[in-house]
């Protein structure tokens, strides 16, 4: 989301984080590992996971962006009834020694607590600061996190193809960045993983953001896919920003019903299927036409062989918007991410995780309530929901 802003350090340092369920990955020895140190009594020191057990075989982990400044993830795990598999996080980067030292008190919560966590990277000083030499502290880092049992799945970058944030829109430094990153974590933390995640190319080039390509330039001219000498929804939104399998272990897009057409603001009930025709591109709805969208899940899901993750999702609902009522709006669209039928139109689909924030958005200036959890109302129908086929972290941990 691409007005979301956090102090990210502290917030990393401020993370109890639930855990990923990879009970059918693990090797008989470090099951019987954990279950010697379950019988024991003592909290289990889980074995560092190999970045390729992360993917569960079948269905999809649930996971979370929650507001830790509001509500702890015990407290939402509870109001659940599950822990979440995944918990979403931000940090600037590169980070200095005070956030290697967060970092690090982040994973011993997480070892505590649960297993995975999912961090996004944001280097808002542009792609330029981010260095071999930050590469290099950030994947050992990573190792030293993994030796303790937790998982990383690195976000780097997102929403690089919009013209909001320092790294957009400059595919030849974003690819040669994120590789650079993903060189140092596949050689020095084989605990961790990538993740490749632009933003839903509806709207496309994204024209007015600080950060657009300007014509004439390079950048302008590697993402003019069809050489029209313009940028437009014809091109290819997400191609020229994808560097490469051997870099990418998992792809990712945040997608959100946002209302049906914009200005947002207005409290109205999703379109059918309108999750699964913005993940293939063919939405073509009040919202606009999107059908010049790539097909995001059959190019990166199918034809690249990449676990697919819906990094950030959640239904758009105005406490004083007026329309139809929060229960109503939420419930439109939870319905089609938690389609009984989404795991075999969509096998690649391995994560899910839920926006839970309550706040301002400038699309809308003014507040926005996400969340699932915090009316009982909607709570009580959210859990009901929650289809079989997703994935929960274990209670005891690992």
């Amino acid at each position: 989301m691409k007005e979301f802003r956090l102090v990210a350090l502290v917030a990393v340092a401020a993370l109890a984080i639930g855990g990923i369920g990879v009970a059918d990955g693990l090797s008989d020895k470090r099951a019987a590992e954990q279950v010697a140190a379950a019988a024991s009594g003592s909290s289990p020191r889980c074995a560092a996971v190999p970045r390729d057990e992360l993917v569960p075989a079948d269905g999809a982990l649930f996971g979370v962006n929650l507001d830790l400044g509001s509500r702890s993830l015990a407290d939402y795990a509870q109001d659940l009834g599950h822990r979440a598999a995944v918990s979403v996080s931000f940090t600037g980067f590169p980070y200095d020694s005070r956030g290697h030292d967060y970092l690090l008190q982040a994973a011993e919560q997480i070892r505590a607590s649960g297993r995975t966590m999912l961090l996004t990277l944001e280097p808002e000083e542009g792609l330029g600061a981010v260095t071999d030499e930050a590469a290099r502290t950030l994947a050992a880092d990573l190792h030293e996190i993994n030796e303790t049992g937790v998982p990383v799945v690195v976000r780097f970058a997102h929403e690089m193809n919009g013209s909001w944030y320092a790294w957009g829109q400059q595919p030849t430094a974003y690819v040669q960045t994120f590789r650079r990153v993903a060189d140092a974590v596949h050689e020095h933390a084989p605990g961790s993983a990538m993740m490749w995640a632009p933003n839903y190319g509806g709207g496309y080039p994204f024209s007015g953001g600080q950060y657009e390509a300007e014509p004439g330039s390079a950048d302008f001219a590697a993402l003019d896919t069809d050489g029209d000498g313009a940028l437009s929804m014809a091109d290819d939104s997400y191609a020229p920003y994808y560097p490469g399998d051997d870099a990418v272990d998992w792809v990712g897009m945040s997608l959100y019903h946002w209302g049906s057409a914009h200005p947002w603001g207005e409290n109205e009930l999703s379109e059918p299927d309108k999750f699964a025709d913005q993940l293939t591109g063919v939405y073509d709805g009040s919202g606009g036409d999107d059908t010049g969208v790539p097909d995001f899940y059959a190019t990166y899901g199918e034809e690249h062989g990449k676990p697919v993750a819906i990094p950030e999702t959640a239904a758009l609902w105005v406490p004083d918007g007026g329309g139809v009522d929060e229960l109503e709006v939420k419930r439109s669209w939870w319905d089609q991410v938690f389609d009984p039928a989404l795991p075999e139109r969509f096998p690649q689909l391995k994560m899910i995780n839920w926006f839970e924030w309550d706040k301002h958005e400038v699309e809308v200036d003014g507040r926005v309530d996400w969340t699932t959890t915090t009316d009982d109302t909607v709570r009580t129908e959210f859990v009901r929901a929650l289809p079989e086929w997703l994935h929960f972290a274990p209670e005891g941990g690992c």
